[in-house]
């Protein structure tokens, strides 16, 4: 990442976009302040691969004379990703302050506020200065909880959240309509598309544990290995429900699951499973679960115990390489035949499908990957390999199709927050 200048996700009605911010810094005596666009535009993108192709190939925007400007182009895709203490959810700060404020609200309150100001400073945005300057509260989030305590305290937490109710809209509005989307060079964007969803894979495929040398560390351990079953199982453990990690061509989510006498049960309902963009998303949604609170998880005995423990700002949402599932690319490894999946991935993903299927009464899953039929017969060969076998016959293109259509009938089941 270039010094001084900082990719960040911005929350907005029009969806999750990333652009780029140079915080303060003095040139020629003077103190200056900039984001990624040029005049009255602020430029942002649907993910990191397009702002990666609009870097490396534009050539007049706000940025382009920063001192730090020149290292930028020059940065791979992953290093334009921006990190979870840059990603500001506009959108969500109705939610946030429609309950009693702990120091996780306020602080990630006070994040979103100062970014707000920013961009209404760098972009002259008097509308949003008027609703940041029309309540106190604003400028006092970055103090904690003590300004937001006793009698008075709760007062001014009221007002703030009147402030919002009736005029955040203004700034979501504000902000939105300064937001253009530039056309990037489609050679480029080619490129950069290939580095993202090579970044998502090889992440996840490290997450999931594939490296086959840590495999057999693992399973060259002495007996002593065996003391070390008994350590504390943690939160989640001791809870009985799994935070779980999904990776797909271009996003990944996270969810919760657990399992009830060998019969899976997802955050969700109806079938439907919920969804969101990172841990840090999922962890405050719980903290304030609103119709999340009605979902069949509910009915697991332990799980008023998670939402107390979210509610407090100290729920961790930290995912087991077992239940991390990689879906993204199997299905162009499965048209180049057995020798191109790795079993590992192939088995997780296998189990991430028919958990959800079962979950929601549908028999498709558990009948398409059947030994009778021509996927079930491809993928029962890469799972148990036995040289006995026949070995199945390419090409696979049919088997492709057919894992592509329970992929596809896996993702209308997510319900993305």
């Amino acid at each position: 990442m270039a010094q001084d200048i900082i990719p960040i996700e911005l929350g907005l009605p029009q969806g999750d976009l990333v652009t780029l911010w140079a915080p303060r810094w003095r040139e020629d005596g003077e103190e200056w302040e900039a984001f990624l666009g040029d005049e009255e535009d602020l430029y942002a993108f649907p993910d990191a691969a397009h702002l990666a192709a609009y870097v490396r190939t534009a050539e007049q925007h706000d940025l382009v004379d920063h001192p730090a400007w020149e290292t930028v182009p020059a940065l791979n895709v992953p290093e334009l990703i921006p990190d979870d203490d840059h990603s500001y959810d506009l959108v969500g700060v109705p939610e946030m302050v429609a309950e009693t404020p702990d120091s996780w609200t306020l602080s990630e309150l006070a994040e979103i506020v100062g970014i707000v100001r920013s961009l209404a400073d760098v972009c002259e945005l008097d509308e949003v200065h008027e609703v940041l300057d029309s309540c106190e509260g604003f400028s006092l989030l970055d103090q904690g909880t003590l300004p937001f305590s006793g009698r008075e305290g709760g007062k001014l937490w009221d007002e703030l959240s009147a402030t919002v109710s009736e005029k955040w809209d203004t700034i979501l509005d504000t902000i939105d309509d300064l937001v253009t989307v530039p056309d990037v060079d489609a050679a480029t964007l080619e490129t950069t598309a290939e580095e993202l969803a090579a970044f998502h894979e090889e992440s996840a495929e490290a997450e999931a544990g594939v490296d086959s040398d840590e495999e057999e560390i693992d399973a060259v351990g002495d007996d002593s290995d065996e003391d070390e079953d008994d350590e504390e199982p943690g939160f989640w453990g001791e809870v009985g429900i799994d935070p779980i990690k999904i990776v797909l061509s271009g996003s990944e989510y996270y969810t919760l699951r657990c399992y009830l006498d060998d019969d899976p049960i997802f955050l969700g309902s109806g079938g439907t499973i919920e969804v969101f963009s990172s841990p840090k998303a999922l962890a405050r949604r719980l903290a304030d679960p609103g119709e999340l609170a009605d979902n069949e998880l509910a009915d697991v005995s332990t799980w008023d115990e998670v939402l107390t423990t979210a509610t407090a700002g100290e729920l961790e949402v930290d995912v087991d390489q077992d239940n991390t599932y990689v879906l993204a690319d199997l299905d162009a490894d499965l048209a180049e035949g057995p020798d191109a999946v790795d079993p590992t991935q192939l088995e997780l993903a296998v189990e991430l499908l028919t958990d959800a299927a079962d979950w929601a009464g549908d028999d498709s899953v558990g009948e398409t990957l059947g030994s009778s039929e021509r996927l079930g017969w491809l993928v029962s060969y890469i799972l148990k390999p036995d040289p006995t076998r026949l070995a199945p016959s390419g090409p696979f293109g049919d088997e492709q199709k057919t894992w592509r259509r329970l992929v596809e009938d896996f993702e209308d089941r997510l319900h993305t927050n």
